[in-house]
């Protein structure tokens, strides 16, 4: 199985790039539309402010590419809040519009960023989380400012309690998902998430 990482300058590329290989996955980072077209799936990595993401991926003609491909892609910390309708980071920006929610900055909390290892609640299971048992330690890894607000329930797959503010930790919806923690960093469970979602790629195009 091939997969594309989608570089567009603003992703810590080199540890997803890592942790994918070590999936026996065959792995490339390109912003080149055609050679991403010979993946079987991709990942949207992403570091930084979210305006300046979307201005790249628009820059690099990649946002009609990522709203129209048919095929899985998973996006991963700012990768996954790009998948929204819209966010309120440094001023209002259009987001790609995959799921329903907006990106807001968390409110009536102690310390932001959010930081640090939680617990991942599971409201449903998407199918490439189907199979096998789930692992009973399933914190993950979070470092982030904003969060996804007003979602849909349908879409949510699991969140984090942060000082009473739940935060969509897994989103799914048809071909997409997203991760808001970094499951490169997560250690066992973090792969674990990982290689089920690889394996669901891997089941879909068998």
């Amino acid at each position: 199985m091939k997969i594309g990482v989608i570089d567009y300058g603003m992703g810590n590329l080199f540890s997803v790039e890592q942790a994918l290989k070590h999936l026996d996955s065959q792995v490339f980072i390109s912003n080149d539309k055609a050679q991403l077209e010979t993946a079987d799936a991709f990942v949207l990595p992403g570091v930084g402010a979210f305006p300046d993401a979307m201005k790249r991926l628009e820059g690099a003609g990649l946002v009609r590419f990522i709203q129209n491909t048919r095929k899985p892609l998973l996006g991963i910390c700012l990768g996954m809040q790009l998948l929204f309708e819209e966010s309120d980071e440094v001023a209002a920006t259009k987001g790609l519009g995959i799921f329903k929610g907006r990106i807001q900055r968390f409110t009536g909390v102690s310390r932001i960023p959010h930081m640090g290892w939680n617990d991942l609640s599971l409201q449903q299971k998407p199918d490439w989380l189907s199979g096998g048992n789930l692992p009973e330690a399933r914190h993950v890894y979070f470092v982030h400012s904003f969060y996804a607000n007003n979602t849909d329930d349908k879409e949510l797959i699991a969140s984090a309690d942060y000082e009473d503010v739940q935060v969509p930790g897994i989103v799914a919806k048809a071909n997409f998902t997203g991760m808001q923690f970094h499951p490169e960093k997560s250690g066992p469970f973090g792969v674990y998430l990982l290689k089920a979602w690889a394996e669901g790629v891997k089941e879909n195009i068998c």
